[in-house]
C-alpha cells in the first residue's frame, strides 16, 4: 500500500511539462494528492487503537444529505479540519469522523417532488456529498462513517426506545399537536418558528389532537438546567437559550373550588401567591376542560369560546399570540378563594393558553400589567395588596416591582413578599388546598411522526394484551421499500399490510404494528457515541471505547450552527443522561466545548437553496482549487461571525497561494542538501527581521488555535511573513548558514500552512524532499526571545488625541519613552509655550502629554 508521502514516480516526472514547475497549478497539484489520499481513505486519518498519546475528539455536526454541499458547509468543516490537523501535529490521537443525518423531512419531501424513492435519493446524495468532501481534502476517518437511515444504525434507535419504555420514560397519550400541512406530520414545539414549520417557513402550523408517543424529557429537567453551569466551554448565548427553554419557575399550586359544584376545582399555578388576596377573577383558557362543561348547555357562550379558539389558532400560526387584543367573556360562574372564602367571577380569556401552566390563572390586576389591562376593559375590581417596604403606600397601579410587603391580606398583613410566599404556600399545603411547586417550560418530547422516512417505532398493538414491545431479538424492525408516499392520509406505513400485520410476541395472536416513525432528532441525539465503535453489531457501542473518547466531560470540541442550540443539543443532553443511568457511559454531558460558527451570507441573505444564492464548492474548486476555497472561508471573517461571500476574495487567496508556491517550489532547499546550521548572529539585520517575523507568526497561529480561533489573523500573519521573505537577498545566498536559514523558514512555513491548505502543503513538503508524514510532523515552536521586537512604535497623544509616533527600544523605560516623545519635532511644535500638567506613560502602549 502506498504511503501518503510516496515519491512521485519517474513516469509522472517524465510526463510533466517543465514549465509547470514554475507556476502554481492548483488543479494538477490537487488531482495528484487527491488520487494518493483516495487510495488510503480508511487508514490515512484513522484514529489509533491502544494509543499512548493523549486523545482528542473533534467533531462537526453531521449534515442532512438533501442535495449538495454549499460554502456554508465548507466553512464549518474547514474549521474542524484545521483543528484536527493541528492536533495531529501536536502529538494527539485524533478522532475526526463524519456521517449522515439521513432520515427525515428534507429527504422525504425532496424524494416526493423528484418522484424518487427516499432511500435511493438519499444514498445518491450521500455519494455526491462524500465525493465533494473528499475533493475538498477534509481529513475524515471514513472507516467510522455513520448513515442513520441504514438498519445497522436505526436498530439501536429502536433498542434505546425499548429501554426508555422499560424505564417509564416512553409513553403514549392523546394530546394537541403541531401539524405541518406541507410535511403532513407532527412537529415538536421547538420545530415551530414564528407560527410556521421550521422546514417550510411560509407554512402555518395547525393544531390537531392525536395519540402520540412521548419521551419524558422532563424527568431530567432539573439536571438539564443545573448542569448548564458545568458547560463553561459553551457560548454563553447557547446556555442562556437553553435556560430559557427549560424555563424553571418556583411557585405554588392553589385549588379554587367552583361555587355550587362540590367536586369541581380550578387549579392555578402562580409564582406570586403573596398577591392572592388581590385576585378579583379567575381566567380560563378556551380549551380548559371546565369550559367544555360550561358551554354544553349555553350556545351563546359556546359560540364566543369557539371564536376565541379560532382566534388563538390564527395568532399562533402567525407567531404573534402575544400581540392579540385581549378580551374575554364572563361565564356567570364563581370560584372560591381558599385563603379568604371570597367568591370571584370565572372568565374565559383569549390570552390564556392551555399548554402553559394549568390553563387557568388568578387575575391580580393591581400587580400585573396584563391583568390590569383586562380589568380596566371589563370593569373588574382592582385591589392593591402589595405596598413598598418603606415610603408612600399609595402607588400608581399596577405596582409590579419585586419586593414590598403585604396589605389587605388577612393573616399575612405586614409580611415581606419573599417571606409571605414561603409561609402562604406552607399554609395552603397544611390546609389541603395547595402546595409549593416547581414547574418547567420544558415539555416532554413529542416523538411520533406520521411519515415514512424515519425509524419505525418498535411497538405492537394486540387486542388481547394491548401495547406490547417488539422483542429485542426481532430488531431491527425494517422500514419497507417501495412504499406509496403521499401528503395525505396519515402514515404511509399504515397502507402496507405486510408491515402492519404482525404476531404478538406475548400471546402469539395477531397484532398491528405501530405505523408512526420516530422524530429524526433521535438520530442526532447519540450518533457521536456510535462513531467510537461504528461497526459494532452487538451493541450501540462498546462502553470502554466510548469512555476512552468521551472521558468524563464529553467531546473535546463540537462545531456547528447556533440554530441547533435548543433542538439538537437539549435532546442529545437528555439522551446522554439516560445512557449514563443505563450504565453505558460515565460522562454527564455529551460535549465539553462547543463552537458555533457564523453564517455565510450572499447577496445580503443566508446562503440557502430556497433563496437561490448558494455558491457551489464544485464551482470554486474548478475555478480556484479546494485550498483557495477553504482558506478564503477561514480568512474572510472570524469564524464566530457571519461571512459575506465574495468570489473575488477567493481569487485573491489563490494569488497568495501562487506566491507561496513560487517562493518555495522555485528555489527549495531540499532535505539532505545542506549541512550547516545557523545562529541569529549569522543572519544580519535583514535575516533577524525575517526570523523575528517567523517566530511571531508561529506564536500568532498557535495562540489562535489554542482559543480565539481567529484564523483570519492566522492567514494574515502568513501573508505578512511571505511579504518579508520574498525578494530578501538572504534567500538567494548559497552560503551554508543562509541556506540553513532558508530551509528552516521554508519548512516552518509549510508546517503552518498544512491545517489550512493541505494540498499545497503536501506538494511543497515533497518538493523540500521530506519523507516524514506531514500530517504527523511536529508543529513548529516559537522562541519568545526571538519573537520579541527590538524596537517598537509608541503612539504619542497630546490631551488625549493622537499626534505622532516615536520609535523606541522594546525594553525602553518610561523615562526613555518620555524623552523621545518630548524630543519629537511634531510634539515640540504642539506644546511650545504651553504648560505640561502631567505625562502618562503606558509602557509599550502609549504616552499622553497633558498640557494647558
Amino acid at each position: 500500500m502506498p504511503t501518503e508521502d510516496k515519491p512521485v514516480s519517474m513516469q509522472e516526472v517524465q510526463s510533466r511539462d517543465p514549465r509547470e514547475e514554475d507556476r502554481y497549478d492548483a488543479q494538477r497539484i490537487e488531482a495528484k494528492w487527491h488520487e494518493r489520499w483516495q487510495q488510503q481513505e480508511n487508514s490515512l486519518y484513522a484514529a489509533e487503537a491502544n494509543s499512548s498519546k493523549p486523545k482528542y475528539y473533534v467533531l462537526e455536526m453531521l449534515p442532512y444529505p438533501s442535495g449538495a454541499l454549499h460554502m456554508g458547509h465548507v466553512r464549518n468543516y474547514s474549521i474542524g479540519d484545521a483543528l484536527a490537523r493541528y492536533m495531529w501535529m501536536n502529538g494527539y490521537n485524533v478522532l475526526h469522523p463524519m456521517g449522515w443525518d439521513s432520515f427525515g423531512l428534507p429527504a422525504e419531501n425532496a424524494a416526493i417532488s423528484n418522484n424518487t424513492p427516499p432511500r435511493e435519493w438519499t444514498l445518491r446524495n450521500i455519494a455526491n456529498m462524500k465525493r465533494q468532501m473528499k475533493r475538498l481534502g477534509f481529513a475524515y476517518d471514513w472507516s467510522r462513517e455513520v448513515t442513520t437511515c441504514l438498519p445497522d444504525y436505526y436498530r439501536w434507535n429502536q433498542w434505546f426506545f425499548l429501554k426508555l419504555y422499560e424505564k417509564g420514560l416512553a409513553y403514549r397519550k392523546k394530546s394537541k399537536v403541531n401539524w405541518c400541512p406541507k410535511c403532513a406530520t407532527v412537529l415538536a414545539n421547538e420545530q415551530v418558528v414564528g407560527g410556521c414549520c421550521w422546514r417550510h417557513e411560509d407554512t402555518l402550523v395547525e393544531q390537531r389532537e392525536l395519540e402520540q408517543w412521548f419521551l419524558r424529557t422532563t424527568h431530567y429537567a432539573d439536571e438539564l438546567l443545573r448542569d448548564l453551569e458545568k458547560l463553561d466551554g459553551w457560548p454563553e448565548k447557547v446556555r442562556t437559550m437553553q435556560r430559557n427553554w427549560i424555563g424553571r419557575s418556583e411557585g405554588a399550586m392553589v385549588d379554587f373550588k367552583l361555587d355550587g359544584a362540590a367536586d369541581s376545582v380550578i387549579t392555578v399555578f402562580t409564582t406570586r401567591v403573596d398577591t392572592i388576596y388581590g385576585a378579583t377573577s379567575i381566567q380560563l383558557a378556551p380549551q380548559h376542560p371546565l369550559v367544555k362543561d360550561f358551554t354544553a348547555k349555553d350556545a351563546e357562550l359556546r359560540a364566543q369560546v369557539d371564536g376565541m379558539i379560532a382566534e388563538q389558532r390564527k395568532a399562533k400560526e402567525r407567531g404573534d399570540l402575544g400581540e392579540i387584543e385581549k378580551h374575554g367573556v364572563n361565564t356567570g360562574r364563581y370560584a372560591i378563594n381558599p385563603y379568604n372564602g371570597e367568591k370571584i367571577p370565572v372568565w374565559v380569556a383569549n390570552y390564556i393558553l392551555m399548554d402553559y401552566g394549568t390553563g387557568a390563572i388568578m387575575s391580580v390586576p393591581a400587580h400585573d400589567d396584563r391583568d390590569f389591562e383586562f380589568a380596566k376593559k371589563y370593569g373588574i375590581e382592582i385591589r392593591q395588596v402589595i405596598v413598598p417596604l418603606q415610603g408612600d403606600a399609595a402607588q400608581e397601579l399596577p405596582f409590579t416591582a419585586h419586593g414590598g410587603k403585604l396589605t389587605n391580606s388577612g393573616l399575612f398583613d405586614g409580611l415581606a413578599c419573599d417571606d409571605a410566599i414561603k409561609k402562604m404556600a406552607a399554609y395552603a399545603e397544611k390546609n389541603g388546598f395547595g402546595k409549593a411547586t416547581v414547574t418547567f417550560r420544558l415539555k416532554d418530547w413529542g416523538f411520533s411522526r406520521q411519515r415514512y422516512w424515519g425509524t419505525p417505532i418498535p411497538m405492537l398493538y394486540c387486542e388481547k394484551d394491548g401495547i406490547v414491545p417488539v422483542a429485542e431479538k426481532d430488531l431491527p424492525v425494517i422500514l419497507p421499500d417501495n412504499v406509496d408516499i403521499t401528503l395525505t392520509g396519515g402514515s404511509p406505513l399504515g397502507r402496507v399490510p405486510e408491515f402492519v400485520n404482525a404476531t404478538c410476541p406475548k400471546c402469539g395472536g395477531p397484532a398491528r404494528r405501530e405505523t408512526d416513525t420516530m422524530d429524526t432528532f433521535v438520530d442526532s441525539s447519540w450518533y457521536f457515541y456510535r462513531y467510537t465503535d461504528a461497526n459494532n453489531n452487538k451493541a450501540p457501542f462498546d462502553s470502554a471505547k466510548a469512555s476512552y473518547w468521551f472521558g468524563d466531560r464529553g467531546i473535546d470540541q463540537y462545531i456547528g450552527g447556533v440554530e441547533h442550540a435548543i433542538l439538537h443539543l437539549i435532546y442529545s443532553r437528555f439522551w446522554t443522561k439516560f445512557m449514563r443511568d443505563m450504565g453505558l457511559i460515565k460522562n454527564d454531558e455529551p460535549v465539553e466545548r462547543l463552537f458555533t460558527q457564523g453564517m455565510v451570507i450572499k447577496d445580503g441573505a443566508k446562503m440557502s437553496k430556497s433563496l437561490g444564492n448558494v455558491v457551489s464548492p464544485d464551482d470554486m474548486v474548478a475555478r480556484y482549487g479546494a485550498d483557495s476555497a477553504r482558506m478564503y472561508s477561514l480568512f474572510a471573517a472570524p469564524p464566530d461571525r457571519d461571512l459575506d461571500w465574495q468570489d473575488s476574495g477567493v481569487e485573491g487567496v489563490a494569488r497568495f497561494l501562487a506566491r507561496v508556491y513560487r517562493f518555495i517550489a522555485q528555489n527549495p532547499v531540499k532535505a539532505g542538501t545542506y549541512s550547516a546550521e545557523y545562529s541569529p548572529n549569522d543572519l544580519g539585520p535583514e535575516g533577524k527581521k525575517i526570523q523575528r517575523k517567523m517566530h511571531q507568526t508561529i506564536w500568532r497561529i498557535t495562540e489562535d488555535f489554542k482559543g480565539r480561533w481567529h484564523f483570519n489573523t492566522s492567514v494574515a500573519a502568513l501573508m505578512e511573513l511571505l511579504n518579508e521573505c520574498i525578494g530578501a537577498p538572504i534567500f538567494t545566498s548559497q552560503e551554508g548558514p543562509a541556506m540553513a536559514f532558508r530551509a528552516d523558514v521554508q519548512r516552518k512555513f509549510v508546517l503552518m500552512l498544512q491545517p489550512f491548505v493541505p494540498y499545497l502543503a503536501y506538494e511543497l513538503w515533497e518538493r523540500l524532499g521530506e519523507q516524514e508524514s506531514l500530517l504527523k510532523a511536529a508543529w513548529p515552536t516559537y522562541d519568545p526571545a526571538l519573537a520579541k521586537e527590538e524596537e517598537i512604535e509608541i503612539p504619542v497623544q497630546v490631551n488625549g488625541k493622537l499626534r505622532s509616533l516615536v520609535v523606541v527600544p522594546a525594553e525602553a523605560t518610561q523615562d526613555t519613552i518620555q524623552e523621545r516623545a518630548l524630543a519629537d519635532e511634531k510634539i515640540k511644535a504642539l506644546i511650545e509655550g504651553k504648560q505640561i500638567i502631567k505625562v502618562i506613560v503606558v509602557p509599550a502602549k502609549l504616552i499622553n502629554i497633558v498640557v494647558r
